[in-house]
C-alpha cells in the first residue's frame, strides 16, 4: 500500500533520528506523530502530536496506530508486542519480525551465521561461568556484550583474563550475553540499504567510520575502499535486506580485517549515524529515503554527488567553560551545523554533528576535522 504525501507517518521514538526524518517528511508534505517517553523529545516541534508513553505501552501504540497511515521506528527498544498490536491497525515498516531478530545481539548473530553471512567467532553466555568458558575457547581478548540494550559502546565490557568474567557479568546487569573474539581490525565501514514493500532496493556506497571510546567520532562518504571490496560489501548488505524481508532502511556495520576478510558486526533497521553525511553528499538523503521506503514510493538515487564527512558533537563540548565555538566552526568553507534540539547536555550524549563537503574525500574529512578543532578551541 502506497502512502501518499498529505498522509500521517507515525514514528516510535522522537529522538534525533525521528527529528531528522520528520524534517524530510515535512518537506515532502507529510504530517507526523511520534511516541516517546519524553514530552520534550527532540522531534517535539516538528510533529502534530507527541504521544508520551514508554516503549512497551501497547495501549499507546494502538493510539498512535489509529492516528497514522503508516508506522516506523527510529530506535530498537520498542517492544515487539507494541509493534504487533499496532500492525493490526496500520502497516508497520520495518515489521516486528525484523526488529525481533535485531533486538537481541545473540539472536542477531545466530540469524546472520545461519543464513550464511560472515561474522566473527562468538559464544552465548548466561552467567559468569559461561563467560569464562567462552574466553578460554576463543582465546586472547574478548568483548562481552549484553544481548539486549546498549548503544554507543554501552552494554559491553572488554576482558582478557578468566578472573574478570564475574565482574563483567555484574557490570552488564547479570543478563544473557554474547562473548565475541577481539578481531584484528583494519577499518570499520557501514553500508545502507533501502527497500520498499514493492521490492525496489537501492544500496548506498560504503562509509568509512572511526570510533573513539566506542562512540562514532567521524564518518566519511564515500569511504576510500577498493572497488572489489565495495562490491562485496554492497552484495552482503543487499543479501541481508532481502533475506530479512526489509521494508524500510537497514544499516549494516562491518569490519575489514588486516587479512582482507569482511565480517558483519551489527544491524540497525533504521536511519543511522554513519549516514548523516547523505544529507549533503547524496542525491537522496537517508531521511528522505526512509520516508520513501516506508511509504512505498519510488526510491531515490543513492548517488554521491560530492564527498562529505561528519563529526559528532558530544555533550562534553557544552560542559566546557566557553562551550562550543559555532562561529569559528562555520567559518570553514563547506561546513554545516546540525543540532538535535536536546535540552540537556551530558558527557557522551550526541547533541549534534558538523558536516563538511569537499572536492575529494580527503578534503571533506580535513574540513570536518578542522571545523571540529575550531569549534572545540583546539589549535594544531
Amino acid at each position: 500500500m502506497t502512502v501518499l504525501p498529505g498522509s500521517t507517518i507515525g514514528v516510535f521514538g522522537g529522538g534525533q533520528l525521528g527529528r531528522m526524518t520528520a524534517m524530510a517528511a515535512r518537506a515532502m508534505g507529510y504530517k507526523l506523530r511520534v511516541l516517546d517517553p519524553e514530552q520534550e523529545c527532540a522531534a517535539r516541534y516538528l510533529v502534530e502530536e507527541v504521544v508520551v508513553a514508554p516503549f512497551d505501552d501497547v495501549v499507546a501504540a494502538r493510539w498512535l496506530a489509529r492516528r497514522s497511515d503508516v508506522l516506523t521506528f527510529e530506535i530498537e527498544t520498542i517492544s515487539i508486542a507494541c509493534l504487533e498490536a499496532a500492525r493490526e491497525l496500520t502497516p508497520v515498516r520495518p515489521g516486528p519480525e525484523v526488529l525481533h531478530i535485531v533486538q537481541d545481539k545473540g539472536r542477531q548473530k545466530d540469524w546472520l551465521t545461519s543464513h550464511g553471512f560472515p561474522a566473527g567467532p562468538y559464544r552465548h553466555a548466561r552467567d559468569a561461568a559461561e563467560i569464562q568458558a567462552a574466553l578460554e575457547e576463543l582465546g586472547g581478548k574478548v568483548f562481552v556484550k549484553s544481548c539486549s540494550g546498549g548503544y554507543d559502546g554501552r552494554g559491553q565490557v572488554e576482558i582478557t583474563q578468566a578472573g574478570e568474567a564475574g565482574e563483567a557479568f555484574r557490570l552488564l546487569g547479570q543478563r544473557p550475553c554474547i562473548v565475541e573474539k577481539a578481531l584484528d581490525l583494519h577499518q570499520e565501514l557501514s553500508v545502507l540499504v533501502a527497500r520498499n514493500p514493492s521490492g525496489q532496493t537501492v544500496v548506498y556506497p560504503a562509509a568509512l567510520n572511526h570510533h573513539e571510546n566506542r562512540i562514532l567520532a567521524w564518518s566519511l562518504m564515500p569511504g576510500p575502499f577498493a572497488p572489489d571490496l565495495l562490491k562485496t560489501a554492497g552484495e552482503i548488505a543487499r543479501g541481508i535486506a532481502d533475506q530479512i524481508g526489509l521494508e524500510g532502511l537497514l544499516a549494516v556495520e562491518m569490519f575489514l580485517l588486516h587479512d582482507g576478510r569482511l565480517l558483519v558486526n551489527e544491524l540497525a533497521p533504521r536511519t543511522h549515524n554513519t549516514f548523516h553525511s547523505t544529507e549533503v553528499a547524496c542525491a537522496t538523503s537517508q531521511f528522505e529515503q526512509a520516508v520513501r521506503a516506508v511509504c512505498d514510493l519510488p526510491l531515490g538515487s543513492p548517488q554521491v554527488n560530492r564527498p562529505a564527512a561528519i563529526v559528532n558533537l558530544l555533550g562534553d563540548l557544552w560542559l566546557r567553560p566557553n562551550g562550543p565555538d559555532f562561529h569559528a566552526a562555520l567559518a570553514i568553507p563547506g561546513v554545516r551545523l546540525h543540532l538535535y534540539g536536546k535540552n540537556q547536555a551530558r558527557p557522551g550524549r550526541k547533541m549534534g554533528h558538523l558536516s563538511a563537503t569537499g572536492a575529494t574525500p580527503d578534503e571533506a574529512i580535513q574540513r570536518a576535522q578542522q571545523a571540529m578543532d575550531a569549534l572545540s578551541g583546539v589549535a594544531r
